[in-house]
């Protein structure tokens, strides 16, 4: 083999990029990944919140001590108004991951299996013959050319090639923009527990976050369809009638900018001898956001398909197009459903979600949402919680506000 020439290449060392790589340097393929920045996990994009049921889905569960910043046993809901809801769960549901070292976790575990990674190395454009994807040209101090049988994208929301490969991109208007801020001096927190905060005042079209760390520290965040982020940031930390309690004696340390896709999927993931992954594919929950777990879980999905077109020595759409069926199979409705719910809490005024939350404490439903099994297979956990009482009263309630917020 030519040593410009490769199986699959990867774009993006991200972990969905990683994870890909990893998958199929463990079936005995030649996998060369290309990262744009000097290095892997720098910079990051995402709080880290990742469920301990999902990594043990991925089998990457227990992941090495000094990756977890801290264990999480639920949330605590604050609605617009001050009012909150406790759900706590009797063991942990999620874990705090440094992002950094967790990717560079996933990208040490591939270059064991055997994946060759190539850092400032940025890939820019696709090598096209006949229709077919055949490799990328790189500008690594040089501008050089790699071919490959299969190439995947896994650049993140800011992908550069999908075009080129005749797919389309997200729809601007799916798309918030999000701040993160590593803060030090948080008072009152429960620190195995995570805050989520409504409102439109301080998180339109989305939400805000504390994720406490056990050295004293505290991830805080939110996104939003309108509006500058740090502003709203600043504006929440001063002004929230109870996040602003918590922060009389905060500093900030760090402060880092991204976006997120809460459109679901995009129309098609796939073309001839071109796969997408992670968040280049929309694989992320449009209710929270989180995209490690989904876009994982397909890029698993993705270097078996990929593996199967090796050995079949078949690189078409033809036959690449099970890819986006057994995404489908896995996380279609998922999806679907999320986007709905999605599109419920969007419609819904900041007094209607305060009284949602009201209703939720009166009728007890932190009680019934212990048994909410599963955070990433949302849909799933709400299909076997529908017998409990006070889930119906919950959702015949969610329903006529719904009505009545959009006659």
């Amino acid at each position: 083999m030519r040593e410009n020439s490769s199986d699959v290449i990867v774009v993006g060392g991200g972990p969905c990029g990683s994870f890909t790589a990893l998958n199929l340097a463990k079936l005995g393929f030649n996998v060369k990944v290309f990262e744009e920045h000097a290095e892997i996990g720098v910079p990051f994009h995402c709080a880290g919140h990742l469920s301990i049921k999902g990594l043990k889905l991925l089998g990457l569960h227990p992941l090495p001590p000094e990756i977890v910043e801290n264990v999480f046993y639920g949330a605590v809901f604050h609605s617009p108004r001050g009012k909150s809801l406790h759900v706590r769960f009797s063991s942990p549901v999620t874990y705090s991951v440094n992002r950094v070292l967790f990717d560079k976790y996933i990208t040490k575990v591939a270059e064991v299996a055997g994946a060759h990674y190539f850092l400032s190395s940025a890939v820019k454009s696709l090598m096209i013959q006949n229709g077919f994807v055949k490799g990328v040209i790189v500008r690594r101090g040089k501008t050089e050319k790699f071919s490959a049988k299969v190439v995947v994208d896994a650049e993140g929301i800011s992908s550069g090639i999908l075009r080129q490969a005749g797919l389309s991109a997200f729809n601007r208007h799916t798309i918030v923009k999000a701040v993160q801020a590593e803060v030090e001096n948080v008072e009152e927190l429960e620190t195995d527990m995570v805050e989520v905060f409504l409102g439109r005042d301080y998180a339109p079209g989305f939400y805000a976050w504390i994720m406490p760390k056990l050295d004293g520290e505290a991830k805080v965040g939110l996104a939003s369809k309108t509006g500058n982020p740090r502003e709203l940031l600043q504006r929440f930390m001063l002004k929230h009638p109870t996040a602003s309690k918590k922060f009389r004696r905060a500093k900030i340390l760090h402060t880092s900018f991204h976006s997120i896709t809460l459109g679901g999927p995009i129309p098609k993931i796939f073309s001839n001898g071109f796969l997408v992954v992670g968040d280049a594919a929309g694989h992320v929950k449009p209710t929270t956001g989180g995209g490690v777990i989904f876009g994982m879980a397909c890029a698993r999905i993705a270097a078996e398909v990929a593996s199967e077109a090796l050995r079949r020595n078949d690189f078409s759409s033809n036959f690449l197009c099970e890819y986006q069926k057994r995404c489908n199979r896995t996380l279609g409705s998922e999806a679907k459903f999320m986007l709905r719910i999605r599109g419920a809490l969007d419609a819904l005024p900041d007094n209607k979600l305060d009284n949602a939350i009201n209703f939720c404490v009166k009728i007890g439903l932190d009680k019934a949402l212990q048994n909410f099994e599963d955070i990433d297979f949302q849909r799933r956990s709400l299909l076997r919680m529908l017998w409990n009482p006070r889930m119906s009263a919950f959702l015949f309630y969610s329903l006529f506000s719904y009505l009545l917020a959009n006659r």
